[in-house]
């Protein structure tokens, strides 16, 4: 059964991203620390065009994030570009002309954009009227496949205090970023009610798996 998830690596003291991110510093100040664990894998590597690296406990987790993957939501921060309308000569993402996706994203903006159809099987459609309606584009594109929201945290944030996220793996990472994009920041009352149902312990890094409680 297909379901809404997200995979996401944070600090100890709960950020997902560090201070002062910008266009040429997208993870913050820092930000890029979250990630060692991932760029070091065999599976990274390959898809980059590169070789080597490692395999290990960490690499089913990779292959998750967007095995099985459908359709993504994201922010616009993620997808970057600024605030503000588009402009004349608008972002066209950090990825390059063939981004990792290959399937639509659609990027949470507040900016109507024409869709925008990269190299690869990605297409990026640009959605003004909210989480709900990005959700349900998304599941229609995701032929029962799952739904992954990509970030940033506010996102996650959104759909996870509006009970629509099914799943979350959280990547803990031993490092302390002091500031940045906080994970579980602006969730609202009642709080979210999450079940740890995984722990894996890997190089550099702790895999945990959440599942959506059920509240009686």
């Amino acid at each position: 059964m297909s379901k809404v998830k997200v995979t996401i690596t944070m600090s100890l003291d709960g950020f997902v991203a560090g201070p002062n991110q910008s266009e040429q510093d997208p993870l913050g100040i820092g930000g890029a620390q979250l990630h060692q664990w991932l760029v070091a894998l065999e599976v990274f590597r390959e898809t980059h065009g590169e070789h080597g690296g490692e395999v290990n406990a960490s690499t089913p987790f990779a292959e998750e994030i967007l095995g099985n993957v459908g359709a993504t939501i994201m922010g616009r921060n993620m997808f970057g570009g600024g605030p503000g309308p588009w402009g004349d000569d608008p972002w066209k993402g950090y990825w390059g002309d063939d981004p990792p996706y290959h399937t639509p994203v659609f990027v949470l903006t507040r900016h109507p954009r024409e869709p925008l159809e990269m190299s690869g099987g990605t297409t990026f459609h640009f959605v003004t009227d909210g989480i709900e309606r990005a959700l349900e584009q998304a599941r229609g594109a995701a032929d029962k496949k799952d739904v992954s929201i990509g970030g940033g945290a506010n996102v996650v944030q959104q759909y996870l205090a509006a009970g629509l996220l099914d799943e979350m793996v959280i990547s803990l990472v031993p490092i302390l970023l002091g500031g940045g994009a906080r994970l579980f920041d602006n969730l609202g009352e009642p709080k979210p009610a999450l079940r740890q149902v995984q722990a894996v312990e890997a190089p550099g890094v702790t895999h945990i798996r959440y599942v959506r409680e059920e509240k009686p």
